[in-house]
């Protein structure tokens, strides 16, 4: 049985919104939760995102505006426009938040293009997903081309994949934590 859950379709169809609310049902239950979620700093724009964690660890994430440079300079360029992504800010609140608690959930949202300029976070991705005790739930954006490391874990006999749309966000609350529950018993 798969003990990796992952949301996919494209932005806006409600898969934040899905991650945060099963958090809240988990941790209700008393399911340990760690790791991080993005959030859309301006109302609609899609323009500015920052990453926060489960414990209130905050960092900006991108920013739409600013002058694009090489991978592994201080600026990268995202699929959008132009993305400042500041390499240590949101790395150091992604790469850390799943550390420490065990055996636990880890959230993750989201493995998306962006993030996979970074080798710490891949890195940090694949060896949590190969942590014992260690069940992810994350998000993933519906694949255009062949991203690698997306392809990769969709690929994992451990992953389940949700297919998330406005119709079904809502009924797809429990099927989620029921599927996470279940693997922790």
């Amino acid at each position: 049985m798969a003990r990796q859950v992952f949301l996919a379709r494209p932005p806006g169809v409600g898969k934040i919104t899905l991650i945060q609310k099963a958090n809240e049902v988990l941790k209700s239950s008393g399911v340990p939760v760690d790791g991080f979620y993005t959030e859309e700093v301006t109302g609609g724009k899609r323009t500015v995102f920052d990453v926060v964690t489960l414990l209130g660890a905050w960092g900006p994430l991108s920013r739409v505006g600013h002058t694009c440079s090489a991978p592994g300079e201080q600026f990268l360029c995202g699929e959008k426009g132009f993305l400042d992504t500041v390499p240590g800010s949101w790395e150091d609140v992604q790469v850390g938040s799943c550390g420490g608690l065990r055996p636990r959930v880890c959230v993750i949202d989201e493995i998306r293009k962006m993030e996979l300029f970074s080798q710490p976070f891949i890195q940090a991705v694949r060896q949590t997903l190969s942590s014992p005790g260690t069940i992810v739930l994350g998000t993933i954006p519906a694949l255009k081309g062949k991203l690698l490391v997306l392809v990769e874990i969709q690929g994992r006999p451990d992953v389940k994949v949700f297919s998330v749309t406005k119709e079904n966000r809502n009924r797809l609350l429990l099927d989620v934590v029921a599927w996470v529950q279940s693997y922790r018993k």
